[in-house]
């Protein structure tokens, strides 16, 4: 199961932005890596450059590889509607994205090893597929068994996502949630341009 596991806060710094959520050591350094990072004498990025930039941004955001950001973008651009969006609906209704926007786990690479250790069950089936789609109507929620994890307790305690997307609805009492539908453009929290990707595909 192939995921990126290098360092986070170079990430951030190379994009320009916490997409991992708050870091220190991004707060001190709010910069480019490199040697080269904090010169004030910069190029001015072409046209190609913010695409791609965007497009990674987006990969790393969700922990996703390019193989799979690919077959996903070759599946919105197969439906009707508006690609771009539908690109980021399909990434938000990942698995371990839903169990992430319910605050079952305080990171989106925390919700993947929960997915991955079966900890988390799919309309009543556990499911050990972080990609696995999640459809309107489905109910997600964590096995019984592992219900008394602290990571989780503390995970649900703390983050208490129960009605901040309108687009699920989540019973920290019965660790469980719904997925009402798939979310509009306006209600994604992420600062993609996804316009930029569908650009960079385009060509």
């Amino acid at each position: 199961m192939a995921r990126y596991t290098g360092p986070k806060t170079k990430k951030a710094r190379a994009f320009g932005e916490a997409i991992y959520g708050f870091d220190k050591s991004y707060e001190r350094k709010k910069y480019p890596p490199g040697q080269h990072g904090n010169s004030r004498r910069r190029k001015q990025k072409s046209d190609y450059a913010l695409q791609l930039m965007e497009k990674q941004k987006a990969k790393y955001t969700y922990g996703v590889l390019e193989r799979q950001f690919r077959n996903l973008f070759e599946k919105a651009s197969r439906r009707s509607g508006v690609t771009g969006v539908l690109l980021l609906q399909f990434l938000e209704s990942r698995l371990d994205n839903v169990v992430f926007r319910m605050g079952l786990a305080p990171t989106r690479r925390a919700a993947r090893q929960l997915v991955s250790h079966k900890h988390i069950v799919l309309n009543g089936v556990v499911t050990n597929i972080p990609s696995c789609h999640v459809r309107p109507g489905d109910v997600v929620g964590v096995r019984g068994k592992s219900q008394g994890l602290l990571t989780v307790r503390e995970a649900v305690g703390t983050k208490g996502n129960a009605g901040k997307y309108g687009w699920m609805e989540f019973s920290s009492d019965k660790m469980e949630g719904t997925f009402l539908a798939y979310p509009e453009r306006d209600q994604i929290p992420e600062n993609i341009n996804e316009q930029l990707i569908v650009e960079l595909y385009s060509k």
